[in-house]
């Protein structure tokens, strides 16, 4: 089991709860009924991950308009850059191409995850 700050945890429970539209489809609509088990926002070190497949060590955030300031996308990238130090593969996917582009989406998951399964 991977470790993380066990304070992260009630924070997970309501973000599980209250999941963005964006979340909600990709869960409800292809996650959820994956072939391999996925978490949704999982405690991950001092990180809250939106969606989490331990098997293939991936990691997919979605980011919505807040994501694209200057100071948050430098938080970003060192969210990336610290979970990539763990080992695991970070994608990330703007809501709107979970809107306008979802089975796109879908097949790079699925992709991302072959590869990565098959590298193992």
């Amino acid at each position: 089991m991977r470790e993380y700050d066990k304070t992260n945890t009630p924070i997970a429970k309501q973000l599980r709860r209250n999941m963005t539209p964006w979340e909600r489809k990709l869960w409800y609509r292809f996650l959820n009924t994956h072939m391999l088990r996925w978490q949704r926002q999982t405690p991950i070190g001092r990180y809250i991950v939106d969606f989490y497949c331990a098997k293939a060590r991936l990691v997919v955030e979605l980011d919505g308009g807040g994501h694209y300031t200057v100071e948050q996308q430098a938080k970003d990238a060192k969210r990336t850059k610290d979970l990539e130090a763990e080992g695991l593969l970070v994608l990330r996917f703007a809501n709107n191409q979970v809107d306008r582009m979802f089975n796109e989406v879908c097949v790079k998951i699925d992709r991302v995850v072959a590869a990565r399964i098959v590298m193992r």
